[in-house]
């Protein structure tokens, strides 16, 4: 086991570099017309009651009114793609880890790491790790929010289906609460993947 600050990693035998199977990723945002997305997101506006009625609001006059709802849809519309870059990349990571999985469990000399009898060993969470560690760092998505949203919807849900408190705030402390808890899962301690030993790719679909 060699130790590396406050983080162990798993010693594996020999000195060849391990193929990993590609890391497949659908990095774009939801599969839905823009024009559609905006009406959702309009449509949540009104229901959320975001922008004052014309009648009680007198200074403003009434397509001052509707540039800042289109204002505000836009901004919930960025929001939503955003997380459905998330989503994706998430969905993503955990389909390359069951993945990663198998092709430890055919290797003889990956197959004990990630027994929790043994230690030190790698975690499901080590995966995750494993892609920080390789510097893959998409832009705008962090990795381990991007897990938990997958964690925590098995399909990404409709624009309506959110409140703009949840794209505005909620929906990063979901993620992270979610992603902290799957991690724990795994028995302590759970040591690094050396990330020198492996090789992956990244094929964005």
């Amino acid at each position: 086991m060699d130790i590396v600050g406050d983080r162990k990693f798993v010693e594996i035998p020999g000195g060849q570099i391990l193929e990993l199977p590609p890391l497949l990723v659908s990095d774009h945002g939801p599969r839905r017309r823009l024009d559609k997305v905006v009406d959702m997101a309009t449509k949540v506006i009104e229901n959320e009651d975001l922008v004052p009625s014309i009648n009680l609001d007198h200074i403003a006059t009434e397509s001052d009114v509707g540039r800042r709802k289109m204002d505000m849809a836009i901004n919930l519309v960025d929001l939503y793609v955003n997380l459905g870059r998330h989503w994706n990349w998430g969905n993503g990571i955990l389909e390359w880890i069951r993945q990663c999985e198998i092709t430890f469990e055919t290797r003889l000399e990956l197959r004990a790491l990630l027994r929790p009898d043994i230690w030190p060993h790698a975690g499901r969470s080590s995966f995750v790790k494993l892609l920080e560690d390789k510097s893959i760092h998409p832009d705008g998505v962090n990795l381990e929010q991007a897990v938990g949203l997958r964690l925590t919807y098995r399909h990404l849900p409709p624009l309506a289906d959110f409140s703009d408190q949840f794209l505005f705030y909620l929906n990063g402390k979901l993620a992270d609460t979610a992603y902290q808890t799957w991690a724990g899962l795994s028995t302590d301690p759970i040591s690094s993947l050396p990330p020198e030993r492996f090789h992956l790719q990244v094929v964005s679909m």
